[in-house]
């Protein structure tokens, strides 16, 4: 249990959390929304703080980011806890642990090992996911400065209900993230996920203005999210935002507590990424599901980048620095230096 930050008095010794968008009024011994951040003597404490529930060393690819130091490896960590009660959630087993409901498993790590970790196994950064970043926010940031100092890039897996506040004490420190964009209806973000529309929406249009390199993911549920109408109004408010920003479909398959929904196909995937380029999208990937995902020019529709199942293959000799070197276009994105050697 550490002291949480972000985070006000109330009255009547209450504490407003000020981390998340739900911005919780927590009266003494209570929790928050989330069950891991505590009221305790009039303050607020958090229990996500060190205690290790996931650990890996996984390509950046499969955060998914595809503009991002492709080739390259990423350790991933996650605390318990979650900010949302997403019924479909794949993470479940991790995410749904809540302080509120007794202990915490996991190993215990204090930043400095998750560095040293970080670089003995070769990665180039540090990927907070699995679980909700923004719940194990003090920790998550307190690695983040030392991954800085190490020369290890800081990457967010988040569904994008962190508040402006906690976005502008971690963005000094983050070089991307990927935000779930799971619907475009109120009405099911509440009913599903517990939590509402705008606020991710308002998180996406600040990174974008951050300098943070960003992109987009949506798991296409059948009969939840995968009208025509709903995707096509995601794809138009990412193009509105940036024609050239990533945006990743991926296939829902049964999970948690949605295990009688059935899973998307790829031919279903197929057809949403041809309707994301009628909108003016440049690079719609499909996810979650065998096959390829390449990376093509914007302009001149040459293939630069091969991808399978979450892996790059290979680099095309006619892209370097970030530019097609058939037609001269740039190509968007956080290029590695010497990526051609992949």
């Amino acid at each position: 249990m550490r002291k949480a930050i972000l985070w006000d008095k109330a009255a009547d010794g209450k504490a407003r959390c000020s981390l998340c968008a739900h911005r919780c009024v927590i009266s003494e011994g209570n929790f928050g929304s989330c069950g891991m951040r505590q009221v305790r003597g009039g303050e607020l404490f958090t229990y996500a703080y060190g205690k290790v529930a996931a650990k890996n060393l996984d390509p950046i690819e499969k955060k998914p980011l595809y503009h991002f130091l492709p080739g390259t490896t990423t350790y991933s960590v996650a605390v318990p806890g979650c900010n949302f009660t997403c019924s479909f959630c794949q993470n479940w087993e991790i995410s749904t642990l809540e302080a509120s409901k007794g202990g915490i498993p996991g190993q215990d790590a204090e930043p400095e090992a998750i560095i040293e970790d970080a670089l003995v196994s070769g990665a180039q950064s540090v990927s907070y996911t699995y679980t909700e970043p923004t719940v194990f926010f003090e920790y998550a940031l307190e690695i983040s400065k030392k991954a800085q100092k190490k020369g290890l890039k800081n990457v967010f897996v988040t569904n994008g209900y962190m508040t402006v506040e906690a976005l502008n004490v971690i963005a000094p420190f983050l070089d991307a993230v990927n935000v779930d964009l799971k619907f475009f209806n109120d009405e099911t973000y509440r009913k599903i996920c517990g939590a509402s529309l705008q606020p991710v929406l308002d998180t996406i249009v600040k990174i974008r203005s951050s300098g943070i390199w960003m992109e987009v993911t949506t798991l296409v549920i059948p009969g939840v999210n995968d009208s025509e109408e709903e995707l096509r109004d995601i794809a138009g408010f990412i193009c509105n935002l940036d024609p050239e920003m990533p945006w990743h479909v991926s296939a829902f398959h049964p999970d948690h507590k949605m295990r009688n929904v059935q899973p998307a196909t790829s031919s279903e995937l197929e057809e949403v990424k041809i309707m994301a380029a009628e909108t003016g999208l440049k690079h719609v990937y499909a996810g979650n599901l065998p096959g390829d995902a390449n990376t093509f020019c914007p302009a001149c529709g040459t293939l630069l980048i091969k991808r399978r199942s979450y892996k790059t293959k290979a680099i095309d000799e006619n892209f370097r620095a970030g530019k097609c070197l058939i037609c001269g276009a740039g190509v968007q994105g956080r290029w590695a230096t010497g990526i051609e050697e992949i």
